[in-house]
C-alpha cells in the first residue's frame, strides 16, 4: 500500500476500504516513513492523542498499530515520555551508521518556534479549521484581478529574468519613492533595499548592525516576541510597557539608563499605527516624544509601517520616519498585510551606507528578490492600483471589524473587556472571568477547529489575553468560531 493513496488535504489517513485492517495501514505508513528516511533515528513521533486526531481513528486501533511497530524494533517508548525512532537494531543494522538529525537539529544555532506558533502554522492549512486569529487578508480580499492585469500587462513587455542589482529593482525603488514621499517620507531609490518581506529585514538588521549581545528595546506585548529573528543572532530583548498612547516614553528612558552597559542598547523596535497584536495607535505627541527621548538616549529605531495603510476610521498620525531629520530612524514596509503575503515583498528605508551594506549581506543569502515580483510591484504602485485596491478594501475590512465587535458584544460582555481598533487586523480580548487557563483555551479551540493566537506569544507572562483577527475568517465562520471559543471559555470557568 502506497501512503499517499489516502490523503485529505495533504493529511494521510487510512482508507477504512482497504483491503487491510487499519492498524496495519498506520504500521505501513508509519515503517514507510522511518525506511524513506523521513522518520530518522531519535525523531520523536507526535502524541497519541495527536496522532489519533490527524489520522482519523481510534486511539486503540493507534496503539495497536505502534505495538507492533515497537515489537518489530523500528520504535521505542522513553522514560520521561514519548515515542522515538529507535537508533539500533535491525532497522539501524540494516541502514548502516545512521546520520543523527535529530542531534543535529538540536546543536543548530537558530530559535525553533515556539510550539504554539508551530502548532497554528500546520493548522491554518487543515480543511474545516476556522482562522480567528490569522493576520493576514482572507483570499476574496486581495487584488485577483488587478494582479491578474498586471501580469498580462507583464507578457507583453520585455521582462527581467536576470538577476537584478543589489538594493532591488530601479523602477520600483523610484515607484516606492513616489509612494513614500506622498506620506511624508523623503526616501531617494539609493535609501532603499527592496527585501522578500519584513522578516527578511529583521535578519539582515540582526546580523548586520547589532553585534552579539546587545540589547533591543520594544513594546511589551509584541509581535517581535513571536519570532526569533534577533534571539537567535545572539541579542536580548528588553519590553517597555504601553500606555493609551503608545509606547511609556519615561519607561524606555528608565531602562537605558539602569542598564548596567548603555552601550549595548542601541535600537528599539516598535510598530506604531495599529499595533501587532494589541491594535493600538500611537498618538502624535506620543511619537514627537519618542523621536526627542530616542535623542537624548542615543538609540535607533526601527518602525515597522506593516499596517499603516489599513487605516479604517481615519489616517494614523504622520509616520516617525517622516518626523525624522537625522537618519536615526529605519523604516520597514511591506505588501505581505495591505496586499498580498504571496509576493513576499517588502522594502526598507535608510541611510545610505546602512542600506548598502544589509544589500550586501542580501546578496549573500538570496542573490535577490524575485525579479518578477518586483516587476509586478513597480507597476502595482506605478499604474495606481495600490490606492484603488485600499479604497475598496477599507470599506470590507470596516464591515467585518464591526460585525466581530457586534458578536463580541453579544457572547462576550460578562466575559471580556478589548478597545475599538481603528485599523489594521486585530482585537485585543482581556478575558476578565477567572479562573482561565489561556493555555488550555488554545488546545480546547483547537480541538473544535478553532484557531485562535494566545497573548503569550507576544508577552511571555501574559495570561488573560487573546489575539483576534477580522481580516481572515468569512462573516459566517466569525460567527461559528466565536460562539465555539465562548462555549470553551464557558466551560474551563466551570470545570
Amino acid at each position: 500500500m502506497n501512503r499517499s493513496d489516502s490523503r485529505q488535504g495533504g493529511i494521510w489517513k487510512p482508507d477504512p476500504s482497504h483491503s487491510l485492517p487499519l492498524y496495519r495501514q498506520i504500521e505501513v505508513y508509519i515503517s514507510e516513513k522511518i525506511t524513506a528516511g523521513e522518520w530518522t533515528a531519535g525523531y520523536r513521533l507526535p502524541s497519541q492523542r495527536t496522532l489519533a486526531q490527524s489520522m482519523g481513528v481510534n486511539r486503540s486501533t493507534l496503539v495497536t498499530a505502534l505495538e507492533n511497530l515497537a515489537a518489530s524494533g523500528m520504535i521505542e517508548g522513553r522514560h520521561g515520555g514519548g515515542t522515538y525512532v529507535c537508533g539500533s537494531g535491525w532497522h539501524a543494522l540494516a541502514h548502516g551508521a545512521l546520520p543523527n538529525w535529530e542531534e543535529a537539529i538540536e546543536e543548530g544555532w537558530y530559535y525553533p518556534n515556539l510550539p504554539e506558533v508551530q502548532q497554528i502554522n500546520r493548522a491554518e492549512f487543515q480543511p474545516g479549521i476556522i482562522r480567528l486569529g490569522t493576520g493576514e487578508l482572507a483570499p476574496e480580499l486581495m487584488p485577483q484581478e488587478a494582479f491578474n492585469d498586471i501580469l498580462h500587462a507583464l507578457s507583453s513587455r520585455s521582462r527581467t529574468l536576470n538577476y537584478l542589482e543589489p538594493q532591488g529593482s530601479l523602477e520600483l525603488r523610484l515607484a516606492l519613492s513616489v509612494y513614500l514621499q506622498a506620506r511624508g517620507i523623503q526616501a531617494s531609490p539609493d535609501s532603499i533595499l527592496i527585501v522578500s518581506g519584513s522578516l527578511q529585514a529583521l535578519h539582515l538588521i540582526s546580523v548586520g548592525l547589532l553585534p552579539r549581545g546587545s540589547a533591543v528595546l520594544l513594546e511589551k506585548p509584541s509581535y517581535l516576541y513571536s519570532i526569533h529573528a534577533f534571539q537567535s543572532a545572539g541579542l536580548k530583548m528588553s519590553g517597555i510597557p504601553m500606555d493609551a498612547e503608545g509606547l511609556h516614553t519615561p519607561r524606555l528612558e528608565d531602562a537605558v539608563q539602569n542598564n548596567a552597559n548603555r552601550e549595548s542598547i542601541s535600537l528599539l523596535y516598535t510598530i506604531p499605527s495599529f499595533h501587532n497584536p494589541t491594535g493600538s495607535v500611537m498618538s502624535d505627541s506620543r511619537r514627537e516624544e519618542l523621536l526627542a527621548t530616542a535623542r537624548n538616549i542615543g538609540i535607533s529605531i526601527l518602525e515597522d509601517a506593516a499596517y499603516s495603510d489599513l487605516w479604517l476610521d481615519e489616517p494614523p498620525p504622520p509616520s516617525l520616519k517622516a518626523r525624522d531629520k537625522e537618519g536615526r530612524v529605519l523604516h520597514m514596509g511591506t505588501l505581505s498585510k495591505a496586499v498580498s503575503p504571496g509576493l513576499r515583498l517588502g522594502w526598507l528605508v535608510g541611510p545610505e551606507p546602512v542600506i548598502r551594506r544589509l544589500a550586501d549581506i542580501k546578496m549573500q543569502t538570496d542573490y535577490g528578490t524575485s525579479s518578477i515580483a518586483q516587476e509586478a510591484a513597480a507597476l502595482w504602485f506605478a499604474d495606481g492600483y495600490h490606492e484603488q485596491h485600499m479604497d475598496r478594501l477599507r470599506p470590507e475590512l470596516r464591515r467585518r471589524r464591526d460585525f466581530m465587535l457586534e458578536l463580541l458584544q453579544r457572547d462576550f460582555s460578562e466575559l471580556a473587556e478589548w478597545s475599538v481598533p481603528a485599523g489594521g487586523f486585530y482585537i485585543w480580548l482581556r478575558f476578565t472571568a477567572s479562573p482561565l487557563s489561556i493555555r488550555e483555551l488554545f488546545h480546547a479551540c483547537l480541538e473544535n477547529h478553532v484557531l485562535i493566537h494566545p497573548g503569550y506569544l507576544y508577552d511571555r507572562l501574559d495570561a488573560e489575553h487573546i489575539r483576534l483577527s477580522y481580516a481572515y475568517a468569512s462573516p459566517d465562520e466569525m460567527e461559528r468560531g466565536l460562539h465555539l471559543l465562548a462555549q470553551a471559555v464557558k466551560k474551563l470557568m466551570s470545570s
